[in-house]
């Protein structure tokens, strides 16, 4: 975004997202509700208020980097060792019954020399992931020069409302891909076959199911397909749907769906307890929801994964790994790394 914009009444970002409808209804044509929703529902939100431009989440100026700040610092939060412990508390609480799947996240805290560029991170990350949804969203007053961004490359599309359409594309198990052509054949079968990794999506899917019901006359969810990033495959299920009530909006959905057991866990609220207790990470947006509504209550959403917060000479890279029977913490804390990747990637120099 491109200069203030009002905030949308309502603090949290579940009063924000119950708050856009009736605030649409008596705005212009042209206005739309944009910005990010954090993990926790009960958070400050950061949706705004703005013209009909916002329905690119990132409608900032960019531009390639030339050359990336220097670094004069970086650290791991939580520290590897304690990822692992916590990925092993997880998966002892999994065995005895307590949830099905647990999402849990890490992050880098990279300190530079000098500060960083919301454009150039956005303009490096829209170049190198074409097929990804680019946002780049203020967390704060966007005039503040210590304000905090949200600026990643999305694969994940939470939710699109187009009248009584509705479409999803959730991400749920993934495995690094290979420059050697045969060998990222390979791991895409590996991936489709595996398990592990069908038992995870499984459980995401079913989720999203249970949420859409009460709000669609028809849901269609076909088999996994392989979705592939720069970085990872991934098992996608495109879900569709046709809304009972034109009246329900996509930010009553996204109120419905978000968190997702894509970023979440399953049972939701025994997963959101574990992640408090266990995790050791400030979330803020990271793997919140992105996206705009207009005054017709059609939008678009991504799950704000593959980003990070950036605020001055400070950027914090997040990213999670879902975990269930059968996961290995040595494993998801490698998954992590690979998936850090895409924002790492984007600093580097051409």
């Amino acid at each position: 975004m491109s200069g203030p914009r009002p905030l949308v009444p309502g603090g949290s970002g579940l009063a924000q997202l119950r708050a856009t409808p009736a605030l649409l209804a008596d705005a212009g044509d042209d206005t739309v509700v944009c910005g990010a929703v954090p993990f926790d529902v009960a958070e400050p939100g950061a949706l705004r208020v703005g013209t009909a431009e916002f329905r690119n989440v990132g409608a900032i100026p960019v531009a390639r980097a030339r050359t990336a700040p220097l670094l004069a610092g970086s650290r791991p939060v939580p520290e590897p060792a304690r990822y692992r412990a916590a990925v092993a508390e997880a998966l002892r609480r999994i065995e005895t019954g307590a949830l099905a799947k647990v999402v849990l996240a890490r992050s880098l805290e990279l300190t530079a020399l000098s500060p960083w560029s919301v454009p150039q991170l956005a303009g490096e990350l829209s170049a190198r992931n074409p097929m990804a949804t680019t946002v780049a969203v203020p967390v704060d007053d966007p005039v503040d020069p210590a304000a905090r961004w949200l600026v990643g490359a999305s694969p994940e599309l939470l939710l699109r409302r187009r009248g009584p359409s509705v479409s999803l594309r959730p991400l749920a198990g993934s495995i690094p891909r290979s420059a050697d052509p045969a060998e990222d054949a390979r791991r895409g079968e590996q991936l489709l076959g595996s398990d592990k990794d069908r038992r995870e999506h499984a459980v995401v899917v079913e989720a999203i199911l249970e949420a859409l019901r009460p709000f669609c006359r028809q849901i269609n969810a076909p088999e996994p397909e392989l979705h592939a990033t720069p970085a990872l495959w991934h098992l996608a299920t495109p879900v569709t749907g046709l809304l009972i009530d034109r009246e329900v909006t996509s930010t009553h959905l996204v109120a419905a769906l978000h968190p997702t057991p894509a970023v979440g866990g399953t049972p939701r609220s025994e997963a959101l307890s574990v992640i408090r207790e266990i995790e050791g990470l400030d979330r803020g947006c990271y793997a919140g929801a992105v996206g705009w509504q207009d005054g017709d209550g059609d939008g678009e959403w991504v799950v704000a994964v593959r980003c990070g917060e950036v605020s001055g000479r400070r950027l914090r890279i997040f990213a999670g790994a879902g975990i269930v029977a059968g996961s290995d913490p040595a494993a998801e804390l490698a998954e992590t790394g690979v998936k850090m990747r895409t924002m790492l990637d984007a600093l580097s120099s051409r």
